[in-house]
């Protein structure tokens, strides 16, 4: 059945048939070649899933996001990011990485970030003098921090299929994400200072500072404010998630005073086909799971790689250069569902943390949104700014090395995540 599967799968990818189709269309025909299982009971797996109470969380976080995202707090955001580090060599491009940083903490999902900052800061930077192609490798890259700044989606994901704790998803996460954003703006700053980028000589001084810090408050203290209430046991994730929501609907009404229908409607409509597409691809990863578990391949996979690797260095060195490869053609929802429930056998074999490992698979499948040849955030940035693929590839191999540092730490340094 699981050869059928997967060759199905990758002939429908092959001729660009959605990947939530393709892996419904290819679970489907496994099942029905091997025959066994109940037309019902198939149909139940698919749907089972997506009744799960703490996957509510995922159109809340949406929601709120898309709200907070597209009224004037997106533009307070990005003066606070300018009057922080836009004085500094390579400054337009920091701009972009603590924009993203920020916005991470907002929305919890690296192409709504990259699609809204990109849309704002790849034009400005192009005014400003920066290369086209620089412009859209910093968001490209920077908007996948995302991923592991709370409310993280991919990581919500990752707990349902592991069934661990969402609160320590989101803890662990925040220290290598604040470390893939240290890298970039490092990156940033000598690419300036190499290349002579334009700065922006006005941005830091401590009155105009002071000022956007203070407009930008309530976004920066949405991920403290979504971890306190977790890890303090106040709400539970999809609590949180409603809890957001009339959050940022109160910050838009009262502070801003910029909330109207049409934005809740642009929001609702935009939460809603997301969410679709996301629960498209969990119901489809569910009928896969089932194809894969009653032929035990999760098993099989961990004892072969016991027996055959050994050391436990090797098999997470593996785990990683079998997600890279998977992360250039999927996107990142889809991966973590597919290969979640075997790397947790397998990282359950070889003592490793869940933790730990959740925190590894969203870093790596990350770096493939802005990898080619489908790498969806590169796709964006490339489009925003009108530049070929080529030319942004070309400018992506610093951030490359370093979210490749940051994953190897993540993967060897437990300590970093499960402290």
């Amino acid at each position: 059945m699981t050869a059928i599967m997967t060759g199905l799968f990758a002939a429908l990818l092959a001729i660009s048939v959605p990947v939530g189709y393709a892996l419904i269309i290819a679970a489907g025909a496994a099942i029905l070649w091997q025959g066994g299982t109940p037309t019902v009971l198939a149909v139940v797996k698919l749907f089972q899933p997506t009744q799960s109470f703490p996957l509510l969380a995922i159109p809340f976080f949406i929601l709120s996001g898309s709200l907070m995202m597209s009224g004037t707090l997106g533009q307070k955001l990005v003066q606070f990011a300018a009057a922080l580090v836009g004085r500094f060599h390579g400054g337009m491009g920091q701009v972009t990485v603590v924009g993203s940083t920020i916005f991470g903490g907002v929305s919890g999902s690296a192409v709504a970030e990259a699609s809204a900052l990109g849309s704002m800061l790849i034009p400005w930077q192009k005014k400003e003098g920066y290369p086209a192609g620089f412009a859209a490798a910093v968001t490209a890259s920077s908007s996948t921090i995302a991923g592991l700044i709370p409310p993280s989606i991919p990581l919500i994901l990752f707990s349902t299929v592991a069934n661990s704790s969402i609160a320590s998803l989101f803890s662990a996460a925040v220290l290598p994400g604040l470390m893939l954003a240290g890298g970039m703006m490092i990156v940033c700053y000598l690419s300036g200072r190499i290349r002579n980028f334009p700065r922006l000589t006005d941005a830091g001084q401590l009155k105009s500072f002071g000022r956007s810090m203070l407009s930008a408050l309530p976004a920066l203290a949405m991920p403290f404010f979504i971890i306190l209430l977790l890890r303090a046991g106040i709400a539970t994730p999809t609590e949180v998630s409603v809890i957001a929501v009339f959050y940022a609907l109160l910050v838009s009404l009262l502070l801003y005073r910029d909330l109207t229908w049409e934005r809740i409607y642009a929001a609702l409509v935009g939460t809603v086909i997301t969410t679709g597409v996301v629960m498209l691809v969990i119901a489809a990863s569910s009928l896969v799971g089932h194809v894969l578990i009653t032929e035990r391949v999760p098993t099989i996979v961990a004892n072969w790689a016991l027996e055959t690797l050994g050391s436990a260095i090797l098999i997470i060195l593996m785990m990683n250069l079998i997600m890279l490869v998977v992360g250039m053609f999927l996107d990142l929802p889809a991966a973590i569902l597919l290969l979640g429930p075997t790397f947790v056998a397998i990282g359950h074999a070889i003592g490793m943390d869940p933790i730990q490992l959740g925190v590894m698979i969203c870093i790596n499948l990350s770096i493939g949104l802005f990898t080619p040849p489908i790498g969806t955030t590169l796709f964006i940035g490339a489009v925003i700014a009108r530049v070929p693929i080529g030319a942004v590839v070309k400018e992506l191999w610093p951030f490359y090395i370093v979210a490749a540092a940051v994953l190897v730490l993540m993967s060897y340094v437990p300590a970093l995540t499960i402290y």
